[in-house]
């Protein structure tokens, strides 16, 4: 296998759920958000709109409604996302979807356009490969709609501007890990997912 910088960071990203209360520099910020607004778009379109909130309060009640959301199945001891950085699936006393993240970036995407989705995630994944580079801990939050579907939530979006042809695709949480990053260890490649046909 070949190495270099790209290819290293990418296999050192990990998901960060833990994060210090320190918000992250303007420029790290700024880094991020270039690298998203870099990111492929179907067509050259670049019609992902990103949102920063650095408000703590506002951060906090979007990440409890989106908690409200959550319906998923709790995991088990046998079958879960993480046991060194747990996930609201691991853990049902976590209140706060974002994780007390310092730093939110809410991925909008037109609501009518066919790759909307596959734009949004696309520069999500440049965002998380940024952070990582810089030593800032990113996790990726989906379904981000449901974090808006209350009165808080809809008084938020006017606040914000959003366009009502717009809706919130995903969330990519910001900060400083709280801890090292080497005790997120990476779980060993499942066999069998490459088929060379």
């Amino acid at each position: 296998m070949i190495r270099n910088a790209v290819i290293d960071n990418m296999l050192k990203r990990r998901s960060v759920r833990r994060f210090r209360q320190e918000q992250i520099s303007e420029e790290e910020l700024a880094t991020i958000l270039l690298a998203g607004l870099y990111a492929p778009s179907a067509g050259g379109r670049q019609g992902v709109i990103f949102v920063v909130s650095q408000d703590k309060d506002t951060n906090e009640k979007l990440g409890r409604i989106k908690k409200a959301h959550f319906h998923g199945r709790m995991s088990t001891a046998d079958v879960y996302v993480s046991k060194e950085q747990p996930s609201i699936a691991d853990d049902a006393s976590i209140k706060n979807a974002f994780y007390d993240a310092p730093t939110v970036i809410t991925l909008f995407a037109p609501r009518k356009f066919l790759y909307a989705e596959s734009d949004a995630c696309v520069a999500a994944e440049n965002m998380l490969l940024a952070a990582t580079s810089l030593g800032v801990g990113s996790c990726y939050i989906g379904s981000a709609w449901d974090s808006f579907d209350d009165p808080f939530g809809h008084a938020t979006l006017r606040r914000w501007g959003v366009r009502s042809n717009y809706y919130a695709v995903l969330h990519v949480v910001l900060g400083y890990l709280e801890g090292p990053m080497g005790g997120i260890k990476a779980r060993p490649r499942k066999e069998g997912r490459v088929i060379r046909a």
